[in-house]
């Protein structure tokens, strides 16, 4: 049986992870000079009480190679090959720092999902059900790079503060976003982040034009699932999001997903995004 891995950054359910027995190794959330464990030691909540309530920074430090040498160690352990999906190469330096300790385990096989939250996610769930299903390692990591290819993510900010205290956003982009009520789409194209559209008005209408705008009249999608992931949404929000995505697209699943404490450092309260497969 092959083991799989991820970064906490795949953002995937708890009752996910423990389905599909995926395995967590967790990034670190740096409020100050304070290190915490994310999703152990601090949660989304904790970073928008520090950043709005105390005006503190919360920063993300990635895995560095000992700690994934001693997870992969325990991992191998087990006697079973491990496959490990990374968050991407171009948001963090994990992939490259798992690579490396990697190169001490002969069955240990590292997956630059280019993508962040559930879009590593999508990618470490396949690997889970084609685990299941008895494919060689090999074979699963043939099967994740195509995936790779295929997957489409992007996101809808409220607020740009966040990513502009992250050194991903510039203050001329800050101040434009507030002063015209702008919620940008942010999409992951090439294992990179760029602004996509612009939607004004409220979150909820700039949620329900951003779905329209990613799903509506496309023969591409594969429509076995989308990944609904949101970062302190309100539950009618997500209920909205969920109607308007079965609108424009039938799919036969939305797993739904709240962003873990990495990826709310960098996005902010009410973010919202999908992820998912084209054919």
């Amino acid at each position: 049986m092959v083991k799989i891995s991820a970064d906490s950054a795949c953002d995937l359910a708890p009752h996910l992870l423990t389905d599909y027995k995926i395995s967590i190794i967790p990034l670190t959330v740096v409020v100050g000079e304070q290190d915490y464990i994310d999703g152990k030691e601090i949660q989304p909540s904790d970073i928008f009480n520090y950043v709005d309530g105390e005006g503190k920074t919360c920063k993300t430090a990635a895995i560095n190679i000992h700690q994934y040498h001693t997870y992969f160690a325990e991992l191998t352990s087990q006697q079973c090959p491990v496959i490990h999906v990374s968050l991407g190469s171009g948001f963090s330096s994990c992939y490259q720092n798992a690579v490396l300790a990697a190169q001490s385990f002969p069955d240990v096989y590292v997956i630059d999902s280019q993508s962040l939250s559930t879009g590593a996610g999508l990618l470490a769930l396949e690997a889970a059900i084609m685990a299941k299903r008895g494919f060689a390692p090999e074979k699963i990591c043939q099967g994740l790079k195509e995936i790779v290819s295929k997957t489409e993510g992007s996101f809808v900010i409220d607020r740009l503060d966040y990513l502009y205290h992250g050194g991903r956003c510039s203050a001329l982009a800050l101040q434009g976003s507030k002063l015209l009520n702008v919620k940008p789409c942010i999409e992951v194209l090439n294992g990179r982040m760029i602004v996509g559209k612009k939607f004004r008005g409220s979150f909820e209408k700039a949620v329900r034009r951003y779905i329209a705008d990613k799903l509506a009249e496309r023969d591409d999608i594969d429509l076995k699932r989308i990944y609904l992931t949101h970062a302190a949404c309100s539950p009618q929000t997500v209920e909205l999001v969920k109607t308007e995505i079965l609108k424009h697209a039938e799919f036969k699943e939305i797993i739904v997903s709240e962003a873990g404490s990495t990826i709310a450092a960098h996005c902010g309260p009410n973010t919202l995004g999908i992820f998912f497969q084209r054919i």
